[in-house]
């Protein structure tokens, strides 16, 4: 059940990375709260319709669950949605420190 556990400690940090209930994203990847927990907690293996309805929905790639594997794309979706859920008045402040930091890496 190792390899279950750390797949449910992925699924339950992107859900934490997205402020979300367990509730609320059960519901935005279709499937039941309760499964999505036992899921988490390493109780159950996650099923093929499940695994692709959690990719498709975070755009993590099935490979970052399963094995740990993130990617470049991974790593862009992941800034994305961090940057998509700030508070608006937080957008200025974030375009200017990533034009700063492109500024200085050319």
């Amino acid at each position: 059940m190792k390899n279950a556990l750390e797949v449910g400690n992925r699924i339950r940090n992107v859900r934490e990375e997205l402020r979300m209930s367990r509730s609320v994203f059960s519901e935005k990847i279709n499937i039941s709260e309760s499964y999505l927990a036992q899921l988490e907690l390493g109780n159950k293996s996650i099923g093929m319709n499940a695994l692709i309805s959690l990719c498709e929905y975070t755009g993590y790639s099935s490979d970052y669950f399963l094995f740990g594997n993130a990617t470049e794309d991974d790593l862009c979706k992941k800034v994305i949605r961090m940057v998509s859920i700030l508070p608006e008045d937080s957008l200025d402040m974030v375009y200017e420190i990533v034009r700063s930091i492109k500024s200085h890496s050319k």
